[in-house]
């Protein structure tokens, strides 16, 4: 029987996890959850609103954990993200903002709960950080736990779903998706969430494929409806043609080829083709992730974004609490290197124990370096945090958004205030670590040849460079189709700063997500990079890419690449020139 092509429909999302599934849908309904109403109650009547919300905060957490319980002792990085969330219940943004606003402004849990969750879902919106936005979806799903219990909606149980289907719904929790039965659920489709959501990274652990961020997914989809989930390219086909399904049905088992390819092979070196090693980091968060580095074969930390603490406590740690943790890493790590970046957020937009006039725009504000040397005490603080976690391993010290010669300088200048305190307090440091800047703007790049006489290597932070380079809000959907990494401009913005760290003879390495596109890596490689760090997740892949890679090739093809003027010459070149190598990029045609 032929499917009428006039019920096909397709939706862009992002790609969740990699991978195609087809099957048919189970709607997953959370509608009471948003169903909240704003009523007033008198003061006798606050102290049992303030029950009625930690009795329904107790049976959220109870339930969590019961999921917790259930689960198989192995399963690595998800245990440590469902007891994330299980902190989130007590989180005192979260819990004890809440019991305030019921108290001081008489009004229901309910709305007492969605006004907090809202407020703070804006405050961590304002980070330009992709890992900290993403975190959002955290304090979101817990709050609509907790919700759940407050308006007696009926919760989802994703382990009692006893038949072969693709869940679709508006949201899914970490604990909700590592309730998924691998023999029933074939993938997964959201209307909220992001590709660095913890729901991302367990739907990428499963191995299962996913798509988010749809926006309109469950008003578009009904039960049963047939689905083709293209986690690869971020697309959900609803209802596919004849024609449309065997064309998905043939990527489906060159992808599982493919997969099983990485697998088999994932242990082998780096090495391209003709024997040019190309060394493969790992950018994680928390300590918790080492776990996932070694497993994936990252030699190196190239990039410990250290924002998590601040951001988890009501005040700034301390110099032990911070001594603590880097030590962990480092420790866990050795003999292998932690690049570590000093502190990147914005201190009015972040810290509510903070209080700063508020900036028009937090992007081009006081954030990173600046927010650091503005904060000097801070600054130094962390600075002798690393410094004393350096007697204990291999740490390389990391400095975000470097935009003049004179910030460098006055990092350089504050840097010797904490070794002097370190000498005061007689305390076991380690003063020679390697000094990095990040290049993530375009002053920065221009000026990379003078900032090389002041450091030990760049590290190229792409997410920020491509959206000062482009100026554009990356977290805009009206602009967003201007965040493109194979811009030419971005290219001769990366050539330009790796040309002058050569000349200067210092190490470089790219940091952002760029470097764990397999599109990306035949213009890198053939520029002269050797050195990319990535979430640990994508090394396997890029790894097969590096070693069916000619870098004599790569090399030819780069002067070609500079001389095209669009992305989408750029990306046809590529995707022509290496489609023996590149077998999945044919998933993004258009369908």
């Amino acid at each position: 029987m032929s499917i009428s092509t006039s019920r096909q429909i397709s939706i862009k999302g992002i790609s969740g996890s990699p991978g195609i599934c087809i099957g048919k849908a189970y709607v997953v309904d959370r509608e009471g959850v948003n169903l909240t109403k704003r009523y007033p109650i008198s003061d006798a009547l606050v102290p049992k609103e303030i029950d009625r919300f930690k009795h329904a905060v107790l049976k959220a957490k109870n339930d969590h954990a019961k999921v917790i319980e259930s689960l198989e002792d192995d399963i690595g990085e998800n245990l440590n993200i469902l007891e994330t969330h299980m902190v989130l219940f007590k989180d005192k943004m979260l819990y004890g903002k809440t019991i305030d606003t019921i108290t001081n402004e008489k009004i229901n849990a309910e709305w007492a709960l969605r006004k907090v969750s809202r407020k703070v879902k804006a405050m961590f919106q304002q980070i330009d950080d992709q890992y900290l936005q993403a975190r959002v979806n955290d304090i979101v799903q817990v709050s609509d736990k907790i919700m759940s219990y407050l308006v007696g909606a009926e919760d989802i149980k994703i382990s009692d779903i006893n038949k072969r289907v693709i869940i679709v719904a508006h949201d899914l929790s970490p604990a909700d998706a590592s309730q998924i039965q691998l023999e029933r659920i074939k993938g997964f489709v959201t209307d909220r969430g992001g590709k660095d959501s913890h729901t991302s990274i367990i739907a990428k652990s499963l191995k299962i494929p996913s798509v988010l961020g749809l926006g309109r997914a469950t008003i578009n989809v009904r039960n049963d409806d047939i689905l083709i989930v293209d986690g690869s390219s971020g697309i959900l086909i609803i209802n596919p043609e004849e024609d449309t399904l065997f064309k998905y049905e043939a990527r489906l088992a060159r992808f599982e080829q493919y997969r099983a390819g990485l697998e088999r092979d994932s242990h082998l070196p780096s090495v391209t083709k003709d024997g040019i090693l190309i060394n493969l980091m790992a950018n994680i968060e928390l300590v918790e992730e080492v776990v996932a580095v070694k497993d994936y074969g990252a030699i190196d930390i190239g990039l410990f974004r250290t924002e998590f603490l601040y951001l988890d406590l009501k005040r700034f740690p301390t110099e032990d609490e911070l001594l603590c943790k880097y030590k962990e890493l480092v420790e866990l790590m050795s003999p292998q290197s932690v690049t570590i970046r000093t502190l990147d957020i914005n201190g009015d937009k972040v810290n509510p124990y903070l209080s700063i006039v508020e900036e028009a725009n937090p992007s081009l504000g006081l954030r990173a370096v600046r927010f650091c040397l503005e904060n000097e005490d801070v600054f130094i603080t962390q600075l002798k945090a690393i410094l004393r976690a350096a007697a204990f391993g291999n740490i390389k010290l990391l400095i975000p958004m470097i935009s003049c010669v004179e910030e460098i300088i006055q990092v350089k200048q504050v840097m010797n205030k904490a070794i002097l305190e370190l000498e005061r307090e007689d305390k076991i440091f380690n003063k020679d670590i390697p000094l990095g800047a990040m290049i993530e703007v375009p002053s920065a790049v221009i000026i990379a040849e003078s900032l090389a006489d002041h450091v030990d290597f760049f590290s190229i932070g792409t997410n920020d460079l491509i959206q000062y380079t482009m100026a554009i809000d990356r977290r805009n959907r009206r602009v967003a189709h201007l965040y493109q990494a194979l811009n030419p401009a971005v290219l001769k913005m990366i050539k330009m700063a790796y040309d002058a760290a050569k000349k200067k003879g210092i190490d470089f390495v790219m940091c952002g997500e760029m470097a764990g596109d397999p599109m990306n890596l035949p213009v890198l490689v053939g520029m002269g990079l050797t050195n990319f760090s990535m979430n640990s997740a994508a090394i396997p892949a890029v790894k097969k890419i590096i070693r069916d890679l000619d870098t004599k090739k790569a090399k030819k093809s780069v002067k070609k690449i500079m001389t095209l003027k669009t992305v989408q010459e750029i990306s046809d070149f590529i995707s022509q020139e290496y489609k023996e190598i590149l077998p999945f990029q044919e998933a993004d045609e258009t369908i």
